[in-house]
């Protein structure tokens, strides 16, 4: 029996769905009602839709006591959102903080669990110049000088190997046109990031801003002045 993609196109094709979705791309966990105030809907109405992407699978929850916690389904749900928005036409901007936020989610922002916009491209690419990478189809391959940049970097890289996912994948970054690193690797770099503060996640988006330790970090380790 083939997939029933009119059923999943039905449902992206929802603009308060499509909302929901777009806010759990930062990968983190939500309330329900967190949600409703990211669409601009009533809490009874995000229920309702949160139950549709539930059957779909698109989409998972997290209970804890009386209190219910939803995230994306997986890495490949997240993929595949990242492709709509890459062939979507841009929305409108009509505010000054609509234009604001647009910029910030270009510059540097969440995909899933991995970093993207224009600072996640800029590191790829930094990652295979700098020959500690390698572009093969449309996934990494990591070198032997890229080994010893991730035990330097402090990434465990046997650690992200035997992870039940893809190890390093390219993504196709929706604002820049490019790719930028995916996968477990990709995660490995975001967390290490966010772990050693130099860079920190803006509240109410998905946005990423990189910190004054930031820069002189992207400076070091990918030669990048921000």
């Amino acid at each position: 029996m083939n997939p029933n993609i009119a059923k999943v196109a039905s449902l992206l094709s929802d603009p308060t769905r499509s909302s929901i979705l777009l806010s759990l791309m930062d990968g983190r966990i939500h309330p329900a009602g967190e949600l409703a105030y990211f669409a601009k809907i009533k809490p009874q109405t995000a229920s309702f839709h949160l139950h549709k992407l539930l059957e779909a699978q698109l989409i998972s929850v997290e209970k804890h006591g009386r209190h219910r916690y939803y995230k994306l389904a997986n890495a490949d749900a997240a993929k595949v959102i990242e492709q709509l928005l890459s062939i979507s036409p841009d929305s409108k901007v009509k505010s000054f903080n609509d234009s604001k936020e647009k910029s910030d989610l270009h510059f540097a922002r969440t995909c899933y669990d991995h970093l993207a916009g224009y600072i996640g491209v800029q590191v790829t690419h930094s990652l295979v110049e700098q020959g500690f990478l390698r572009k093969a189809d449309l996934q990494y391959e990591v070198t032997s000088e890229g080994s010893l940049f991730l035990k330097d970097f402090g990434v465990d890289e046997e650690k992200q190997r035997n992870k039940r996912r893809a190890f390093a994948l390219c993504c196709l970054d929706w604002s820049e046109r490019q790719h930028h690193l995916a996968g477990a690797l990709g995660h490995a770099l975001l967390d290490r990031m966010l772990e050693q503060q130099w860079i920190v996640r803006m509240p109410k988006t998905r946005a990423i801003k990189v910190t004054q330790s930031g820069k002189a970090a992207f400076e070091h380790y990918f030669k990048l002045s921000i």
